[in-house]
């Protein structure tokens, strides 16, 4: 199998996918689970950061922050491991309320409701999972990445939302449901 078809399949193994999500919103929680990811907005902008380094190396520029930790690799520069599409507000990815699901029923997140927003936070296996694979050597950059993410961007899911519009407007511009090019 070549690398082109090996790379293609990985958007279809949502392991993958599950496992970032987990590292990331474990990035965003603390010890009593009294923090969360508000909202599936925020949680898509973040995940866009995270699954495309090198976007996030240009936002943090934008920031003034250092780009240092980023760490992008060679591969990366060009790639990533599953696209995401332009939706109604930036990036998105149709599968994330499946995934969210899986990791629901698998007693790994919990998903609260608090008026108008959704609150995604780990449960205590969710955390002790995450926890295991952010020391796992194949997702170190996802968990290092992760807590840049938490350093530097946990803003309100609108505040986020209007910086991905203000700083990645080929994003923006494009069709609802484009694939967004690495």
């Amino acid at each position: 199998m070549d690398l082109v078809n090996f790379i293609a399949q990985l958007d279809e193994e949502p392991e993958l996918h599950a496992i970032r999500l987990l590292i990331l919103i474990s990035a965003f929680s603390d010890s009593n689970h009294s923090s969360s990811i508000g909202g599936f907005t925020k949680l898509a902008k973040l995940d866009f950061l995270l699954r495309y380094p090198v976007m996030l190396e240009r936002a943090l520029e934008a920031k003034g922050s250092s780009v240092k930790s980023v760490e992008i690799k060679e591969h990366e520069l060009n790639s990533v491991e599953s696209q995401m599409v332009r939706y109604r507000f930036g990036p998105w990815d149709h599968k994330y309320r499946g995934l969210l699901n899986i990791l629901v029923a698998k007693s790994l997140v919990e998903i609260n409701v608090e008026g108008r927003k959704v609150l995604i936070s780990l449960t205590d296996a969710g955390e002790n999972l995450a926890l295991e694979l952010r020391e796992m050597e194949e997702f170190k950059d996802y968990a290092r990445r992760s807590d840049i993410l938490k350093r530097n961007f946990d803003l309100k899911a609108t505040n986020l939302m209007n910086f991905i519009y203000k700083n990645f407007p080929e994003v923006i511009s494009l069709r609802s449901n484009q694939r967004i090019p690495t």
